[in-house]
């Protein structure tokens, strides 16, 4: 159900960027930055929903620890979802040629730190010496 869920999801944001990108074609060129912004943009969006799938059960909106998932993305980097968001507003910047989501990432930024911070302390609690171990051969 909840792969379900996530697909319903990325449908809703392909959808969404389509619209913004269809709004704009018709009298927008696209110079080189609109494009490379385009492919940073979908390549955020598919290291999201990978990231997300990967998580499988564990994924939940407040900090739980279900399973330390150490596979997949997760081999290397603690929290994908959060390190892929700026590139994906940073994609949609260049993209649409706009500042705003930049200026959105400061925002974003910061709290998805303190975010991927609960979330530690979550699974230090609950996964002790193995959580340990697994910070210490990944990063953010």
């Amino acid at each position: 159900m909840r792969v379900v869920h996530t697909l319903l999801l990325v449908l809703a944001i392909l959808e969404i960027t389509i619209a913004i990108f269809a709004a704009n074609s018709a009298h927008v060129t696209w110079p080189p930055m609109r494009i490379a912004g385009s492919c940073l943009l979908l390549i955020a969006i598919a290291w999201i929903v990978v990231a997300r799938l990967q998580l499988g059960g564990s994924f939940s909106v407040t900090p739980q620890a279900r399973k330390l998932v150490t596979t997949g993305l997760y081999t290397r980097i603690r929290n994908p979802i959060y390190v892929a968001s700026p590139f994906l507003l940073l994609g949609l910047s260049m993209a649409l040629m706009q500042w705003w989501p930049i200026l959105l990432s400061v925002i974003v930024i910061p709290l998805q730190i303190v975010r991927a911070r609960r979330e530690a302390a979550v699974l230090r609690a609950a996964f002790g010496q193995e959580y340990d171990q697994y910070r210490a051969r990944t990063w953010f």
